[in-house]
């Protein structure tokens, strides 16, 4: 087997106006309904958002809002996030910081939405060199003494 990336993932919300909020008119995102159904969508990425926990089965066996840590990555230079947050007096938490993600150094920052759950918005240091298998970057990283895995 050779997994290669995320299709989705689902978060459960209490306040469905105040989720659409944050995630389209904040962060950015591309909003679809279907049936009641909502999900937000950006790059090649999607959140499935459910109003009550387990709303459609099968669903995760504790689904409580406020319970997810996400990173997001940009390929806008972080700077210029946060100025635009700053803007929409987003919730923010911390402004930038280094970290180190999935596949290198990154800068961070990061903010809550309104049901408490964490977001980080990175932005990989070296935007260009980042190598197309993580699986790879892990390897790297073990071997690179500066590099610590988050």
């Amino acid at each position: 087997m050779k997994l290669i990336n995320f299709d989705h993932i689902v978060l459960t919300t209490r306040n469905l106006e105040a989720c659409i909020h944050f995630y389209r008119d904040i962060l950015g995102m591309t909003l679809s309904e279907s049936n009641g159904r909502y999900a937000f969508l950006f790059g090649n990425c999607k959140i499935n958002i459910h109003q009550r926990p387990g709303e459609f089965q099968p669903a995760a066996l504790n689904p409580v809002s406020g319970s997810i840590d996400l990173c997001i990555i940009t390929e806008t230079p972080l700077e210029e996030v946060e100025t635009e947050l700053r803007e929409k007096k987003a919730p923010l938490i911390t402004g930038i910081v280094d970290r180190h993600g999935a596949r290198g150094p990154m800068k961070s920052m990061y903010l809550r939405d309104p049901d408490g759950n964490l977001i980080e918005i990175a932005w990989y240091v070296n935007q260009n060199e980042v190598r197309g298998n993580i699986a790879e970057d892990v390897m790297f990283a073990e071997n690179d003494e500066n590099a610590a895995i988050e």
